[in-house]
């Protein structure tokens, strides 16, 4: 690891020295919704260091959507082109060349430049393109380094993370929340989708990009009987691409529940799950969402995801966590990836669920225990 002598200890540790002189940062962070809530934190202690500096987020199409006229720790975002280990394309999207953008991007003249994307062996090289001054962030073993780096370790929450990433440069940590809040925007959508709550309102969120995380259907829809009897309002949130694992909710639960699939936007569901008195989900992005915007939260995790993701706070969240590490399928152990030298291979080719071993009764007495309080 190179940093520079530290001014001295942070919250979390030694906080490097600040980058004199700065105008302009840039912080490449391109993925989804839930990696993105996870760097909140991290971009609110850069704020808080260089409150004076543009703070431009190297992202995904959807972020130059959500964060246009959204008040928070990003000012500007320019729209990282899809690349290996970047980002995917999205659908219909034109191809553009990571050439250009550099170009681009360059002319910017960036001060510092932070690598909050992972390992580093593909983002690292786009970050030292930029032509900033200070280059500062992640590195694995497979990547090249960056002006102040720090070892990149798959087991350790994200939060904390990179906000250790930051402090490379004189950024404390003033949080360790990632907060978010809705517009008055982001509010009138999501009313003028849901209408106004008659009883108090729960969300279910079945979906999550990766299978492996998906507690079984017919579990949210017995988690949805058993609230609709308490006497809740229940939604069923998804995206497009998760209609038939919400229709399979819907159809199994056998109590009157609202799907809503693709008919609110990313503000409209922070405003959402911000007015529910609870949300039940597997890890994905729409859980850290809604942690961000204050709503109470039991959360399904597979254990290595836990470590990774889960917040550490209690008050409001019920993280509950899968112990299954052997792929239910082949047998495999799947963790020798992450720890080489342990017997067992970690490369399976399987995606059945994980998280199938977190029984029911588990789940409604956390979401009652939250609502209760």
């Amino acid at each position: 690891m190179t940093a520079p002598s530290p001014l001295g200890p942070g919250p979390l540790g030694p906080v490097g020295e600040r980058v004199p002189d700065v105008e302009r940062i840039a912080v490449l962070r391109a993925n989804a919704l839930g990696d993105f809530i996870f760097i909140l934190p991290a971009l609110e202690a850069v704020r808080a260091a260089y409150p004076a500096a543009e703070i431009m987020l190297l992202g995904a199409p959807w972020h130059a959507k959500f964060w246009r006229d959204r008040p928070g720790p990003v000012d500007r975002v320019l729209v990282v082109p899809p690349a290996p280990g970047i980002r995917v394309p999205d659908p219909g999207e034109p191809e553009s060349s990571l050439a250009d953008f550099l170009a681009a991007a360059r002319a910017e003249r960036f001060d510092l430049a932070l690598q909050l994307h992972g390992g580093g062996a593909n983002s690292n090289p786009i970050v030292a393109g930029l032509g900033a001054r200070v280059t500062a962030g992640l590195r694995a073993e497979d990547a090249p380094p960056l002006d102040r780096w720090l070892r990149y370790v798959y087991y350790q929450h994200e939060v904390i993370r990179y906000l250790e990433a930051v402090a490379l440069v004189g950024a404390a940590a003033t949080t360790i929340t990632p907060a978010l809040d809705p517009t008055d925007t982001d509010r009138a959508e999501a009313r003028a989708v849901l209408g106004p709550a008659e009883r108090p309102r729960v969300a279910l969120h079945p979906g999550a990009t990766d299978s492996r995380r998906r507690w079984p259907a017919e579990r949210f829809a017995a988690v949805a009987r058993a609230l609709a009897g308490d006497g809740y309002e229940v939604l069923v949130t998804g995206t497009p691409v998760e209609q038939e694992v919400v229709d399979e909710v819907v159809a199994a639960a056998g109590v009157p529940v609202r799907p809503q699939v693709g008919t609110l936007g990313l503000g409209a569901l922070a405003a959402c799950y911000a007015d529910c008195a609870l949300v039940v989900s597997n890890d994905s992005g729409p859980l850290h969402l809604a942690g961000a915007v204050g709503a109470p939260t039991v959360g399904i995790y597979w254990i290595g995801n836990m470590i990774n993701g889960a917040t550490p706070l209690r008050g409001r969240h019920r993280p509950i966590a899968s112990w299954t590490t052997h792929c239910p399928v082949c047998g495999v152990d799947c963790t020798p990836g992450i720890y080489p030298h342990r017997p067992g291979d970690g490369d399976c080719p399987h995606r059945d669920s994980f998280v199938t071993d977190v029984p029911v009764v588990e789940v409604v007495e956390a979401a009652r225990e939250l609502l209760a309080g």
